[in-house]
């Protein structure tokens, strides 16, 4: 068994990987799809097409609204019907467009071909141009644009690309499927983002419940002709996270508001490689995913790993699949750890989907909170090394200043507090408020721009 994980706490839920052995299939299109302008960090897109336009698969029709943005591509061809607010997954509005489907045809330019293209382009810019042309995002949770996390700031120096495939999140195993069926693109997207980075140490981390994918991705590195690596570590959640990876992977820490740049490092999804590898090498733009389908009240037999089109409604997927299970208490999208509840299952899937999970009302029944018992628990569990027990009790009586102080704004939302709580304090969900604040005290001191 591996030895190499992070230092500073975690947890060890069951890993639930029920859908591991479902291979990737693809959805097939619904008759109307619903595209965000609001799918990546940063500023939502700006559309370029109007009501009643012709677009085709992978046509661009919404450009950056800012630095940290990104473009934005039809899903399918056809007809744009409207341009307006919708309810995303949490019931928010959000500006999306509206697309009738009247078929599939690409744009021209796009390969869609199954050969594999090995040779990498020379040009360093070229290769930032593509990725920011095709949308490409972060698939690892937080959607932030891929081009500008390539491209550090003068005097900054990536030493290692660290590659997530720790999957840590219980149930997901979508990143797993592509380690197993997508792996020579996987190795070729990091290898062209370790040359971005001026050829600096590449790691591929996968986590020891995964060995087939190890395997699978060993072999592949060992066939391809570029020096990346793969490294086995032990399961533990959060082994995912940006600061935990590093710190697994470096021995290195990230600071109190630091980004991982600052020690050297950064951090991809493997899902972001492969999009990466379609972009810069068969020029097609970020409009597919995987998702995965599983929980506790769904037979196995009912579970899948999807590849799905950016605005396809969740309801369409949910369908497909068989319908929601009489036993689903809850919808989430994402992991039972960090992911967000359903509010609105006809909201459409944005490029970071990764699931729809459903959850029996007896996993998602909360204790009865009671006392605070100081058992400390949540302090040994917290990957960020905080006191959630007293960021709880500073929240409480509202205490900006000594919530600051006690580093609430570095809290990565895991639930590993939570989670280890024998008294059933909703830690997360305080300290989560707790962050806001210390955040808005933060922004209100920044010099205003």
């Amino acid at each position: 068994m591996s030895k190499i994980t992070f230092a500073i706490g975690g947890v060890h839920p069951d890993d639930a990987k029920l859908a591991r052995g479902c291979a990737i299939e693809v959805l097939p299109l619904p008759q109307t799809m619903y595209v965000s302008m609001a799918q990546h960090l940063g500023a939502p897109a700006k559309p370029l097409v109007a009501v009643g336009d012709k677009v085709k698969t992978g046509q661009v029709i919404a450009e950056p609204g800012g630095f940290i943005s990104a473009f934005v591509h039809s899903p399918a061809s056809g007809t744009v019907k409207s341009i307006g607010p919708r309810k995303d997954l949490a019931g928010n509005n959000a500006t999306h467009i509206e697309i009738a489907v009247e078929g599939d045809e690409w744009v021209e330019g796009v390969d869609l071909s199954d050969t594999l293209v090995t040779e990498i382009p020379e040009d360093r810019q070229f290769i930032l141009d593509r990725i920011k042309a095709c949308g490409v995002v972060g698939l690892g949770g937080a959607t932030f644009p891929t081009h500008v996390k390539l491209n550090p700031a003068p005097g900054s120096v990536a030493e290692c690309l660290i590659l997530n495939g720790a999957e840590c999140e219980p149930y997901l195993t979508s990143d797993f499927r592509i380690m197993l069926e997508r792996t020579k693109e996987i190795v070729v997207g990091a290898a062209i983002m370790q040359k971005v980075l001026g050829g600096c140490r590449t790691v591929i981390g996968i986590e020891e419940n995964k060995p087939e994918a190890i395997e699978a991705m060993q072999k592949a590195v060992a066939e391809l002709p570029y020096k990346v690596e793969i490294l086995p570590l032990k399961k533990k959640y959060p082994q995912g996270g940006e600061k935990q990876l590093i710190q697994a992977v470096m021995h290195r820490e990230v600071g109190s508001g630091g980004l991982p740049i600052s020690v050297g490092a950064v951090v991809q999804n493997v899902a972001t490689s492969l999009a990466v590898y379609e972009a810069v090498q068969k020029n097609k733009p970020l409009i597919t995913n995987t998702l995965t389908i599983t929980g506790n009240c769904l037979p196995v037999e009912k579970m899948h790993n999807y590849l799905f089109r950016i605005g396809m409604p969740l309801s369409y997927i949910a369908e497909y699949a068989g319908g929601v299970p009489e036993g689903a208490a809850k919808l989430i999208s994402g992991g039972p750890m960090m992911g967000r509840a359903i509010a609105n299952l006809d909201a459409a899937t944005v490029k970071g989907s990764s699931s729809i999970l459903y959850l029996s009302e007896e996993s998602t029944k909360r204790g009865q909170e009671s006392l605070c018992i100081r058992c400390g628990r949540c302090s040994e569990a917290c990957p960020m090394g905080l006191e959630p027990f007293l960021l709880n009790r500073l929240y409480k009586v509202g205490d900006v200043e000594a919530l600051e102080a006690n580093a609430a704004q570095d809290c990565i939302e895991c639930g590993c507090c939570l989670y280890s709580c024998p008294a059933y304090i909703p830690l997360l969900d305080r300290v989560r408020q707790a962050k806001g604040m210390a955040m808005a005290a933060i922004r209100a001191r920044a010099p205003k721009k």
